[in-house]
């Protein structure tokens, strides 16, 4: 499982930097190629010391890394880290499913119990 894997505090941050509209908008610009910190920070109303927290906490997580090009840190989007939060909602949504489906089947076989058992009554009465 990729939640395992991971790791309790590493999925929280994964979804933390995620939580964040401004980090999500950040990883699309770094997604088809690195994109420096001030180029970030003109693109934002906030300091360039904010959105130079907000790659913070996306290096964090792993969703992007930087890399020095001269006098520039250029940040870019680690797709397999996005699919890593893919897969982990995906393990959520099938243990969710799973529970689902294991509570359907158990309210079934109540439900067919309970009209065996009304039927047996019926039956008693009629005699």
């Amino acid at each position: 499982m990729v939640v395992d894997e991971l790791g309790d505090e590493a999925v929280d941050r994964l979804f933390h930097a995620l939580a964040d509209a401004t980090r999500r908008d950040i990883l699309r610009r770094c997604l088809s190629s690195g994109v420096s910190v001030s180029r970030l920070a003109d693109a934002y109303p906030m300091s360039f010391a904010a959105v130079q927290k907000h790659v913070t906490v996306l290096q964090r997580a792993g969703l992007v890394s930087k890399q020095r090009s001269g006098r520039e840190q250029l940040v870019r989007t680690d797709p397999d880290a996005v699919g890593r939060a893919r897969q982990v909602l995906d393990e959520l949504e099938s243990a969710w499913r799973g529970r689902v489906d294991r509570m359907s089947r158990l309210l079934a076989q109540d439900s067919g119990a309970a009209a065996e058992n009304r039927a047996l009554d019926t039956k008693g009465r009629d005699r």
